[in-house]
């Protein structure tokens, strides 16, 4: 599990850096692209230090809320898109599987449906 240490935000809660251990460009970019779409952040962006460290930071500064809590938020949210794009994957892997033993069967039997309407091979 990734360490997350909060800096620079005990004087002003809506301006904050994250630094976040154990994480690269793939959690960066996509926590920018969702706190970006988040109309309480004035302005987001991250940034790896070196290449060779597993770690980003992300700066958040927003309209008034606490950013702390403007990234718990995107953090869930991003969770959810992720959750969405996973079942959604999941459920087209199961029909694609389900109609390829129909697709088999067809084409042992010489039923083709590539028509409109079923074609009977020679």
């Amino acid at each position: 599990m990734a360490a997350t240490m909060e800096l620079g935000s005990e004087t002003d809660p809506r301006n904050a850096t994250f630094s976040i251990s154990d994480e690269d460009h793939t959690l960066g970019n996509s926590l920018r692209f969702v706190l970006n779409k988040d109309p309480r952040v004035a302005f987001c962006g991250y940034s790896v230090p070196h290449p060779s460290e597993t770690r980003i930071n992300v700066r958040v500064q927003t309209t008034g809320v606490p950013a702390r809590d403007v990234l718990k938020d995107a953090l869930n949210d991003l969770m959810a898109m992720n959750q969405h794009v996973s079942t959604t994957f999941n459920r087209a892997v199961e029909t694609f599987k389900a109609n390829q033993g129909v697709n088999e069967l067809s084409m042992k039997s010489g039923v083709t449906s590539q028509h409109s309407g079923s074609v009977k091979k020679p």
